[in-house]
């Protein structure tokens, strides 16, 4: 894992939750682990890893990630073994 994904990965399990993570270091974090990325209607995103498929919204009009889908990502990692 590249050190950018990792100063991600420690910004999503940081506390008290951030909530100016940008989204595309989200999903590049994500690209890293070996998701796969789909396009879904409007903002939303489909992420298919670890044989799972979670959506999420694509922020707007600013990049940044609110707090109840950083905790959501963070648990989803978390349960597959995924921490920093």
């Amino acid at each position: 894992m590249k050190r950018k994904h990792a100063k991600t990965l420690d910004q999503i399990f940081s506390r008290p939750t951030s909530g100016s993570i940008k989204w595309p270091d989200i999903e590049s974090l994500f690209l890293a682990l070996g998701a796969e990325i789909l396009e879904r209607e409007g903002s939303r995103v489909a992420i298919i890893l670890f044989g799972e498929v979670k959506v999420f919204h694509r922020p707007h009009p600013s990049p940044d990630t609110d707090k109840g889908a950083i905790a959501s990502i963070r648990k989803w990692l978390e349960a597959h073994g995924v921490t920093p």
